[in-house]
């Protein structure tokens, strides 16, 4: 069972890792290759020459192991990388929608007074038109 400093140290790498190698391969598609460090380059390098043989997926999945691997080395980690756990997919995450404010019942809609919503809606307009006003009577005043 790896310690908790090895496992943070996996999370860290792998996120690293995900994050540059996505980073490297649009700077290369990009046109920004000679530009990227020289282990960037190397993981590339062997990623392109992986893409003749096996599918885009899974090259990127290779790559990405790769980069972490050398991450979770880099960064203190004991012993060989370990398998990150797989990610729950999406359409099985139990997320619970965001609730807006209650709709008002219709009876509270009378209730409430009637002009209190259109003063909402009318005031802001009423100030840009105010302010447009008091600039274009500034602008005349000063240009004359």
């Amino acid at each position: 069972m790896p310690s908790s400093s090895n496992t943070s140290i996996a999370k860290k790498a792998r996120t690293k890792a995900e994050a540059d190698f996505a980073t490297w391969l649009m700077m290369a598609k990009l046109g920004g290759f000679d530009d990227l460090p020289s282990n960037a380059q190397s993981f590339l390098t062997n990623y392109r020459t992986r893409l003749e043989t096996i599918s885009e997926a899974e090259s990127t999945a290779l790559a990405v192991h790769e980069v972490y691997s050398a991450y979770y080395s880099e960064m203190g980690g004991v012993g060989a990388a370990p398998e990150p756990k797989a990610r729950t997919p999406a359409k099985e995450r139990k997320v619970v929608p965001l609730q807006g404010r209650p709709k008002p019942q219709p009876g509270q809609l009378a209730a409430r007074h009637s002009t209190r919503p259109m003063i909402r809606k009318f005031l802001p307009a009423l100030l840009i038109f105010a302010s447009m006003v008091a600039l274009i009577v500034t602008y005349r005043f000063l240009t004359q």
